[in-house]
């Protein structure tokens, strides 16, 4: 039987999470965040409070990765610890909201910046933002050659655009810091204590990523040494390059610039570079956001289908097209659920704080797995074991359900309606899906 190659390297690893991780949220997060604040001290605080957090977080998956090396993520973590029905819920709520929600809300940030070249109002807006779903999953429907091309070309233009359009930026301000000591009372009205809430979830969003690594574990040569030194340098990277963003547009165009902006880069493109700047700004976040919808679409509708494969899916999820040698139902269904979640929400914000609210919970549940592997030492003997245990794991549980439960105290009905696409999946798995499982 052959096995995987464990080729991948320090280098490898660092450049997988750099390149996951940073996705179009930079272009969009800092404006929502400015209007939760007051300050842009509190700003640099969130987003290294939250850097801090994810770490712990990617330590966590560090150990599950290289306990169970190259097995499914968390699916995997969950039917280990908990029983086939959370693995299951799992599989389920990555198609109700945490991996279409993403492709809606990045399509709704490239019709932002597409509105910088051709104006747009909201239902304009909106009609875009569907339209790039549906070009997008016609791509991947044709075949995953020109998905994968399109893939390579966008992640090359987003990680150099965003380290030029950083570093470049920062070396054209001309000294003047006078806005990042300018304070401006919060516009958004949760309170201090949930419109911090709010900023943090637009935080971790822009976050979002860290996990991936763990999944190539076992293609790693070394992955005990070489996932938490991934994490650890690809994490530094990552911040440095945010809390450089946001220095940039805090510095050139100001909280209050910051809160009537809707594309916050080609706002401050424009302040430092003239229109044509910003127009070359504008088309590279439209070029990285799209990139992470296709990118998105390629890689979780093989997820869809190999789950019906394994009776975890409705059995129409497994069907390959015969000329096109595509995932086309799961493609389908991707597309056409992304687009329902664009007409129900209708912003950027509401999407993308429900995807965080869903994610957060299964985090919590792969953390309290962690718990279970160590106490009955299941899985790799020889796998990277988190430091400082049981605090970290302890201190990460707390996070987020101090996180969870504080934004549906805040947001009660959204956070309503984003527990019901998890919570959904319950009926769904003891109607269709129980007996199959509990066979496997």
């Amino acid at each position: 039987m052959s096995k995987l190659k464990k080729s991948l390297g320090l280098t490898d690893g660092v450049a997988l999470l750099v390149g996951i991780t940073i996705g179009a949220g930079i272009f969009k997060t800092p404006q929502v965040i400015a209007k939760y604040v007051d300050s842009f001290s509190i700003v640099i605080a969130l987003w290294i409070g939250v850097a801090v957090f994810v770490y712990i977080g990617a330590l966590i998956y560090a150990e599950l990765g290289t306990r169970f090396p190259n097995t499914g993520g968390e699916y995997i973590y969950m039917v280990k610890a908990f029983g086939p029905f959370w693995g299951f819920l799992f599989g389920w709520s990555q198609l109700l909201i945490i991996r279409t929600s993403p492709a809606a809300a990045l399509s709704l940030l490239s019709a932002d910046y597409i509105g910088f070249f051709i104006p747009l109002n909201q239902s304009y807006k909106i009609v875009a933002a569907i339209l790039i779903l549906i070009i997008f999953g016609i791509i991947n429907y044709l075949g995953v050659e020109k998905g994968s091309l399109y893939n390579k070309f966008s992640s090359s233009v987003k990680i150099t655009g965003l380290f030029l359009f950083t570093l470049v930026g920062l070396f054209f301000i001309d000294g003047d810091f006078s806005k990042l000591s300018e304070t401006a009372k919060a516009t958004a009205t949760l309170g201090h204590t949930g419109n911090i809430v709010a900023a943090l979830f637009m935080i971790v969003f822009s976050f979002l990523g860290w996990d991936r690594v763990g999944y190539v574990a076992g293609e790693m040569k070394t992955p005990q040494k070489v996932i938490p030194q991934s994490m650890l340098y690809g994490m530094i990277i990552i911040a440095i390059l945010y809390i450089g963003s946001n220095f940039l547009y805090h510095t050139v165009i100001g909280l209050d610039g910051m809160r009537s902006s809707t594309i916050v880069a080609s706002d401050t493109a424009i302040s430092l570079f003239g229109n044509i700047g910003a127009s070359l700004i504008s088309i590279m976040v439209i070029i990285s956001a799209t990139g992470s919808v296709n990118g998105t679409m390629m890689a979780t509708t093989r997820v869809y289908y190999a789950m019906a494969k394994n009776g975890l899916m409705f059995k129409w999820f497994d069907f390959i097209h015969p000329k096109f040698q595509t995932p086309s139902h799961a493609i389908l269904a991707h597309c056409t659920w992304s687009v329902v979640i664009i007409l129900i929400r209708q912003n950027f914000e509401t999407i993308v704080a429900g995807m965080v609210f869903a994610i957060l919970i299964f985090y919590g549940f792969t953390t309290i797995a962690l718990f279970k592997f160590r106490s009955l030492d299941m899985g790799n003997k020889e796998c990277y074991k988190l430091p400082y245990y049981p605090f970290l794991p302890s201190l990460y549980i707390v996070g987020i359900i101090s996180l969870v439960m504080f934004r549906a105290y805040y947001e009660t009905w959204a956070s309503l309606q984003d527990l019901l696409f998890v919570l959904s999946g319950i009926p769904v798995y003891f109607l269709f899906f129980k007996n199959q499982l509990s066979k496997n």
